[in-house]
């Protein structure tokens, strides 16, 4: 069953907790190329020699890496909304110090801070996203990928307008920034519920232990060398200021963004994903290589930074689908093992990078980097053939909605009322108003509860396991079996397409002949609810019946299409 029955929902109308995590994801990539144009006023300002300013790369980088191995447990354990607002405070805090700090080392130290806090968020931002957005998983990829091509884009632009007031201005600005989606957070954000399965600390590095996810890593090691090789030296030889840095990143920026969002699908359907990442590494390698011999020149290095835009930005789409296509483990297990060793590889190589700078001459990191781009390419191929068998191997369908009966189905004769709940502690309560509407009309009652599952490229959550939502189904028949009231009880169960849902549950009404489906508010708000898109808009547009929104405190009122607008609205 699609969504296609109704009218595509825009995945720019959602409620405001998407809003808020969407704007923390812009304002966390931006942090990518943020301290860019600043690196040089930074070895200025505080006396410092590039090799010890890189180590902002570094820090940041290699605590991010570690802490990979780990969110996914701390996740698990203590939910997706509590990890997000720990890592967006965590940010706060160190980019403020960063910001206070007098010294080199102490912008080093702060930034592993931030690096931990940058881990916790973007580890969750993700399934949040699509865990509260509306449309379903499609609407929120779409959201997301516009979140990080701005976040790119934008994030050397103003580290160059803050750098050129004082160096110390875009790590303020990112604070600053920051706790405005912190607060929009803690404020419009539900919490979540836990995974059914605790997520082991040591998965990420057991899956290492598979030769197509330890291939794959390797390469994105070696690739993220290269990368943050140029992305921590280029600015020095290209003698500009932090305002002409900003703009030549920026430029950079949105040239990632395009090849990852428009050039590298169509490439990967057209060749093939091993042979584009070839092709592409070895355009790195060559990009990299004339930064080295021009190095004395800063037209050359700029112009070819800028290129490199072009290859990484479909290296970073295409290096992720390898990951997860030749991974024999769950996608979030392998998306850490795999963050784990390319956010390595991007730590090290800029640390390793100023000391070569240091003891022969600037060209020298970049020529290492061309190699390491090169050098990637027999790394992959010696996984050619796991990643072909992969490519060729048909998708597995997605699962469409589907119901399930809990306990003994009720065979009367008369059409039933159907009351859709899900698993909040406002259930109860509007059950026994779908009750009510139920007697009034000499009906069965029978009471749907709705389990949605998520899953998306990075990870996965599932709020709710089948046992859990058929003992909420059970708990609903007991309670009313101990009123004298004989009702029946399915869980529909839904995966990642919120309409497809609601048109489920619609065809199942049209099947019984129920006589009205009754629906409750629900606690992420009703712009999320009402929405193009969500179950209840599909439900009120597919069933035969009346649905009906119903509460403890006021009379049932019927849904059609302008009641679902002027409810969506009174949100905005």
């Amino acid at each position: 069953m699609s969504a296609s029955h109704g009218r595509a929902a825009s995945p720019f109308r959602q409620p405001k907790a998407v809003w808020a995590v969407a704007f923390a994801c812009v304002i966390s990539f931006m942090g990518i190329g943020l301290v860019d144009p600043i690196l040089p006023a930074l070895a200025d300002s505080l006396h410092a020699t590039p090799s010890q300013v890189s180590l902002l790369f570094s820090s940041y980088l290699i605590v991010t890496a570690v802490a990979m191995l780990f969110v996914g447990w701390f996740s698990s354990r203590f939910g997706a909304k509590r990890t997000l607002v720990v890592g967006l405070a965590v940010i706060v805090v160190f980019a403020a110090l960063a910001g206070t700090t007098g010294s080199i080392n102490g912008i080093v130290g702060f930034r592993a801070g931030w690096g931990l806090g940058n881990a916790l968020f973007i580890a969750t931002s993700l399934a949040v996203i699509v865990a509260s957005a509306s449309g379903g998983f499609g609407g929120a990829i779409i959201l997301y990928e516009t979140a990080l091509g701005l976040g790119i884009a934008v994030g050397p632009l103003l580290g160059g307008e803050l750098g050129a007031i004082s160096w110390r201005g875009p790590f303020f600005g990112v604070a600053v920034l920051m706790a405005v989606a912190l607060l929009a957070t803690l404020a419009f954000v539900p919490s979540m519920p836990k995974p059914a399965r605790p997520t082991s600390p040591l998965a990420p590095l057991k899956a290492l232990r598979h030769r197509g996810l330890l291939t794959m890593g390797i390469m994105a090691l070696l690739y993220n060398w290269g990368f943050f090789t140029m992305l921590g030296y280029a600015p020095y030889p290209m003698k500009l200021s932090a305002h002409e840095l900003g703009l030549v990143f920026t430029g950079w920026g949105l040239l990632v963004a395009a090849f990852s969002v428009f050039f590298a699908p169509r490439l990967q359907a057209r060749f093939g994903t091993a042979p584009v990442l070839y092709a592409n590494l070895l355009g790195l390698g060559i990009v990299m290589a004339v930064i080295a011999a021009g190095v004395d020149s800063p037209t050359v290095v700029i112009v070819a930074v800028v290129t490199s835009g072009c290859f990484i930005g479909i290296n970073n789409t295409l290096t992720t689908q390898a990951v997860m296509l030749v991974s024999p483990v769950e996608r979030p297990v392998a998306s850490s093992a795999y963050g784990f060793l390319r956010f390595i590889g991007g730590g090290l190589a800029p640390f390793v990078a100023g000391k070569l700078a240091d003891a022969t001459d600037l060209s020298v990191p970049f020529y290492l980097g061309a190699a390491t781009f090169v050098l990637a390419i027999p790394v992959l191929a010696s996984g050619h053939g796991l990643l072909r068998k992969a490519e060729e191997r048909p998708e597995e369908p997605v699962a469409a909605p589907s119901l399930t009966v809990v306990g003994d189905p009720i065979a009367t004769g008369v059409p039933p009322v159907i009351v859709a709940v899900g698993a909040h502690g406002g259930a109860p309560a509007i059950v026994d108003a779908a009750l009510r509407l139920a007697r009034e009309t000499g009906s069965p009652l029978e009471v749907v509860h709705v389990r949605e599952t998520v899953v998306v490229e990075e990870q996965a959550v599932e709020p709710e396991s089948a046992e859990e939502a058929r003992a909420a189904v059970s708990g609903h028949l007991a309670r009313l079996a101990a009123h004298g009231v004989t009702a029946s009880g399915q869980v529909l169960t839904s995966v990642g397409d919120h309409a497809a849902a609601g048109w489920v549950l619609a065809e199942h009404a049209a099947r019984v002949g129920a006589r009205a489906v009754a629906v409750g508010r629900s606690p992420r708000g009703p712009l999320a609810q009402f929405a193009d898109g969500s179950i209840t808009s599909a439900l009120t547009h597919g069933a035969p019946c009346d649905v009906l929104l119903v509460d403890a405190e006021s009379v049932p009122r019927q849904l059609t299409r302008g009641a679902l607008a002027e409810l969506r609205d009174s949100a905005v």
